[in-house]
């Protein structure tokens, strides 16, 4: 459905995008990830015809987005970080401006103003002007104005931000709702969010893709550490000679507990992190040492994060990234209703 290839994009001598590439097949929802200034916005932006390339193509269902850029857009829709409204229209006004404009008439042009506003749920508000909405129906019309058009792609850039916790489930019910009849692409900073909607991830760090998996498969593959933590009835050099019989090897540091005891704290990159609490409990007790406590924790989708994108904040300005959005105004201010 999507391929990037070899995609770059300079901003003088700074680099936002370093050649990337990677194939999005249709019908799935794909998760976006990376840190401030990773380059994301400037991806998406270039993926929608938003923004040129210094390098590289993409090409949507076959067509090049740079030398077929109006049967390309036409198989898209975009949502920014920042929604694209008119304040002074209502949703229906505005859904029939941008239907005209994605080349709709007439009857088909009403039928499918009908059905947007019916996916997205804002059926009560259509007649109220969008300055008056509060900001998670803002982002529903503005979703519904991406689905104008039937297009097979449907890409949201930061769709939940700042969300209510209300609103965010909301939206996230709406974007797996998608999800079942067209591609979706979406990026966030919320990993909890990624995990629960996407069924792949991607992960971009300094222009980099490093990372293009499963969710589930991305925590196990990878490097991120399990831990294990547990207070033993043990002297500290007791605890060292047990740990050094542990296979595979493990590291581990030891602090004091209360009453004496010793508080043992083991890092591992084993994905059989039972198995490995199994050895240390029966080591242990086979040196006639008590384990009092012990609670493992299995790496996640945000150990995976950290790991593969640890020192990419501080090395790529933020601003970088803010060069390739359009500009736009916060009217959070204006905002009178709940969703």
């Amino acid at each position: 459905m999507i391929t990037v290839e070899h995609l770059t994009k300079c901003y003088g001598d700074f680099m936002a995008v370093n050649d990337l590439s990677f194939e999005i097949d249709e019908g799935h929802v794909y998760g976006f990830l990376g840190p401030n200034g990773a380059g994301k916005s400037t991806t998406m932006n270039i993926m929608t015809g938003c923004l040129s390339a210094t390098q590289g193509h993409v090409r949507i269902d076959g067509y090049d987005i740079f030398e077929e850029p109006e049967k390309a857009k036409k198989l898209i829709g975009y949502l920014p970080e920042l929604p694209p409204l008119y304040l002074n229209e209502t949703p229906v006004e505005y859904l029939k401006f941008v239907g005209a404009a994605k080349g709709l008439k007439g009857q088909e042009l009403h039928r499918q103003i009908d059905e947007v506003i019916e996916q997205t749920k804002i059926g009560h508000v259509k007649n109220r002007l969008i300055a008056n909405l509060s900001k998670g129906y803002k982002q529903r019309v503005g979703i519904a104005q991406a689905l104008l058009g039937n297009p097979k792609v449907i890409i949201l850039d930061e769709p939940t931000v700042g969300l209510d916790p209300i609103q965010i489930i909301e939206i996230r019910d709406l974007i797996r709702q998608l999800g079942q009849t067209h591609t979706v692409i979406l990026s966030s900073h919320i990993l909890s969010e990624v995990q629960a909607i996407c069924e792949k991830v991607l992960i971009i760090a300094k222009g980099k893709l490093v990372a293009f998996d499963a969710p589930e498969n991305l925590e196990k593959l990878l490097l991120a550490s399990n831990g294990i933590t547990f207070t033993a009835e043990a002297s500290v050099e007791e605890v060292d000679e047990i740990m050094k019989g542990i296979e595979p090897e493990v590291q581990w540091e030891c602090g004091e507990a209360e009453d004496g005891m010793v508080l043992v704290r083991v890092k591992t990159e084993s994905a059989e992190v039972r198995e490995l609490c199994r050895q240390i409990f029966f080591a242990f007790a086979g040196k006639q040492r008590a384990i009092l406590e012990m609670t493992s924790k299995k790496a996640n989708l945000e150990d995976v994060f950290i790991e593969l994108t640890e020192g990419d904040a501080s090395a790529v300005q933020e601003e970088s990234e803010e060069e390739s959005l359009p500009e736009g105004k916060n009217t959070d201010e204006s905002e009178v209703s709940e969703a």
